[in-house]
């Protein structure tokens, strides 16, 4: 090389080096290096992230910028993320500036081939009418009524039988709880999308085509977030990797949906037999609800069921996971929830026979009264969200209430997790697992938090349209199982965060199941008085 050429190079490093020093003087996330930005870090916490990007933003303030690739004409632009947590922000962001933050084109081409213009990846007027309808339909109490069904059925005829037998075992034989959720979580939804039960909590806890195919492709699209788009799209081009199995898991779900949207289509109209036309048959689930309103194409219809499952089958079972977990560890905490099960049937179905206790599933009016049940999933869901991070596409230069300025085409990072672990939002106890923060002064009712403290839910005109579903499953299922039985993690079992878009726990969940004793419970009620209470309050309703 000569010594023109050496000057050049020379020269055009010190350009760059000038221009990134001014770059990164401007940052105040994680440190950034030259080219490759933020990236070392990002790869070295890629096991704790989000600690991470909690302790990031503990460090400043509640917001901070980084940017992915320090490259001129991408670091301000693209490569530029801004993370917060700061509830100020969140609330421009989630509803006062709403349009000017969509889930935006990256969102939506990673996961497009699974999601197609579903309400959970769309922007526009086509998810003004996907939420207008959904909206409609999630107000109704037919669709409670359904919910409550199935997920009585699930836990019933399938959860609780399956602990019985562990429990019948002395505890010796441990259980992977996250599995067993995620399966009964998985039947639910699939029965409330459309109609269909894929049994995959049943004895035996057997292998579903449709639920194996599912579970690949979700898991082959948030493979895509690993890669740069360019990368992802090359190897769908030559059917790559991951890709191969996104594309093979795809079809295969495309094909089972399919064949049910024809077989509900005729059972809706009345199927033809011969000469005869069988009637009608009546459908609850969310598939025949919007086939009824007569302005979705198959393929339309198909992603709707499709976006409901994605969005209601791991939510709610990672934050079971996650409560079971606290729960065990707190044992004041196990002993309240159980005092509350037993004061409020025994208001209900009588103190006579605790057993007539646990010959029913748990009707709408006793969940609504389990107040402290409802603190603890909901400070569960404070420290461990179920989506623990989020993002959005900026259309158009803008500045937060924090003042810090958002270039149109970067894109925000709200992370929920650091939400509910801030000092200056939560106070000096954030870290502590204590459900009384949702509660009255007096603990009889429950309080809810501001939607952009607390954002588990999403906030503004996205908030989730699922949230009082997702409350009464967890109810359901956290009061039939601590009613019956007492759970302690297995011996030698770590529980650690795995890193993705939902908050799973890396290595499942394996808890000891043993039979609970009611007794001393109803002895402290008796002794307080409450015991003699429910009584009367049971004679005067008979």
């Amino acid at each position: 090389m000569d010594a023109g050429t050496w000057a050049v190079v020379v020269a055009a490093v010190a350009v760059y080096m000038a221009w990134f020093w001014r770059v990164s003087r401007g940052l105040s996330g994680p440190r950034v290096w030259p080219l490759v930005g933020s990236l070392p870090g990002l790869v070295q916490h890629a096991e704790d992230m989000h600690e991470w990007i909690a302790a990031n933003l503990r460090r400043t303030g509640g917001t901070y910028q980084t940017c992915i690739f320090a490259v001129p004409g991408v670091a301000r632009r693209g490569g530029l993320v801004t993370v917060t947590c700061e509830p100020r922000n969140l609330e421009h962001v989630l509803k006062s500036r709403f349009d000017n933050y969509p889930k935006g084109p990256f969102w939506h081409g990673v996961f497009r081939d699974l999601l197609g213009d579903g309400i959970f990846n769309s922007d526009g007027e086509t998810w003004v009418a996907q939420r207008k309808t959904a909206a409609l339909e999630f107000t109704t109490r037919t669709l409670r009524t359904a919910m409550s069904r199935w997920v009585s059925r699930s836990i019933h005829g399938r959860l609780l039988p399956i602990l019985a037998d562990a429990a019948a075992d002395g505890g010796t034989r441990a259980v992977d709880l996250q599995d067993l959720l995620l399966r009964l979580t998985f039947d639910n939804i699939c029965g409330l999308a459309f109609g269909k039960d894929p049994e995959t909590l049943a004895r035996g806890l057997p292998e579903n085509d449709f639920a194996t195919a599912f579970d690949r492709a979700t898991e082959a699209t948030l493979n895509r977030f690993i890669f740069p788009e360019c990368v992802w799209r090359c190897k769908k081009w030559l059917g790559l990797g991951m890709e191969t199995t996104l594309a093979r898991s795809v079809q295969h779900v495309d094909r089972y949906l399919s064949a049910v949207i024809r077989t509900r289509k005729l059972e809706l109209v009345g199927g033809k037999k011969g000469d005869d036309a069988a009637p009608a048959t009546p459908h609850d689930d969310l598939l025949s609800r919007f086939m009824r309103k007569g302005t979705y194409s198959d393929e339309s219809l198909q992603h709707v069921a499709l976006n409901f499952i994605l969005a209601g089958r791991d939510t709610s079972s990672v934050a079971l996971s996650w409560f079971f977990w606290l729960v065990s560890t707190h044992p004041a905490v196990e002993r309240k929830i159980v005092r509350e099960l037993c004061a409020v049937l025994a208001a209900s179905r009588g103190v006579d026979d605790p057993a007539l206790w646990l010959a029913a599933p748990f009707d709408f009016e006793e969940l609504d009264r389990l107040v402290y049940l409802k603190a603890a999933l909901s400070e569960t869901l404070r420290l461990y969200p179920s989506v623990p991070e989020d993002s959005k596409h900026v259309v158009a230069d803008d500045v937060l209430p924090d003042g810090t300025f958002v270039p149109a085409g970067s894109s925000v990072t709200y992370s929920i997790y650091s939400a509910g672990r801030m000092k200056t939002v939560w106070g000096e106890d954030c870290l502590e697992f204590r459900p009384e923060r949702w509660l009255s002064a007096d603990g009889t009712r429950f309080e809810p938090h501001d939607s952009y403290r607390f954002v588990a839910f999403n906030a503004g005109p996205r908030i989730c349209l699922g949230k009082d579903l997702a409350y009464l499953q967890m109810k359901n299922i956290a009061g039939s199982v601590l009613l019956r039985h007492r759970l302690a993690v297995a011996p030698g079992h770590r529980v650690e965060q795995k890193m993705s878009l939902t908050l799973f726990m890396r290595h499942g969940l394996r808890m000891e199941v043993r039979p609970r004793d009611l007794g001393p419970v109803i002895d402290e009620l008796r002794g307080a008085g409450e015991y003699d209470a429910a009584a009367r309050a049971t004679a005067a309703c008979a």
